[in-house]
């Protein structure tokens, strides 16, 4: 299969411009965290952020600690308010439909991808209940194979592992990317999206066992 060509990053979106200036100074007292591994960041470039999920406000922390926009895969009930859902779309989330391939969010996802973003996807699919790691998604390991473009494992860890809560702060890590061929991602089969998943979690869980540890000190 002929790898897409990705391009220059694209500048961040005026909304996401704007939060960056002003509405984090209300949120990181709200949602502290301890960042590592910034530097495991590209630049410029695509590649597509694969993270843990535990609350709504993942996305706002991942926000707080990248400099670079990351352009979010999120649930389309998120956007059932019009309001909401258009602040959303201003800040570049990309809506999905769960459990029915949404073929237009795939596409725009690639879109983004080929212009170079950083693409932010919650490996599981859903949230947490106890905060402990769920079962991972195949998207992400389809969409780093048909663009071509490394896979970055972030873990958001709170105290002895539990859901974070407001105030407290996290661990907010990023590993070092992954390319596609590292992941066996050779000829896009399915099985080899579902082993690359796991190896994508597996690296989210030696995040979080380190992090863990960090805490316990």
């Amino acid at each position: 299969m002929k790898r897409e060509r990705t391009k220059p990053a694209m500048k961040m979106t005026p909304m996401y411009r704007l939060a960056k200036v002003v509405p984090q100074w209300f949120a990181r007292p709200i949602l502290p965290n301890c960042v590592h591994g910034k530097e495991n960041i590209p630049k410029s470039g695509a590649a597509i952020i694969c993270i843990n999920h535990m609350r709504n406000s993942d996305a706002v922390r991942m926000f707080l600690s990248c400099h670079r926009q990351i352009f979010f895969l999120g649930k389309s009930e998120l956007f059932e308010n019009k309001f909401v859902g258009w602040v959303l779309r201003c800040v570049g989330v990309i809506p999905v439909q769960r459990g029915h391939g949404d073929v237009g969010a795939i596409n725009s996802a690639g879109q983004h991808l080929q212009n170079g973003d950083l693409l932010g996807v919650f490996i599981e699919g859903t949230r947490s209940k106890d905060g402990s790691l769920g079962q991972p998604k195949a998207g992400a390991a389809m969409l780093a194979w048909r663009y071509h473009v490394p896979v970055i494992p972030c873990c958001i860890t709170a105290k002895d592992g539990r859901l974070p809560k407001s105030f407290e702060k996290c661990c907010v890590t990023y590993g070092k990317p992954v390319m596609p061929e590292e992941l066996g991602l050779v000829n896009g089969k399915t099985s080899e999206f579902r082993s690359a998943s796991h190896m994508i979690m597996d690296k989210i869980k030696e995040i979080r066992e380190k992090d863990l540890k960090e805490f316990r000190k």
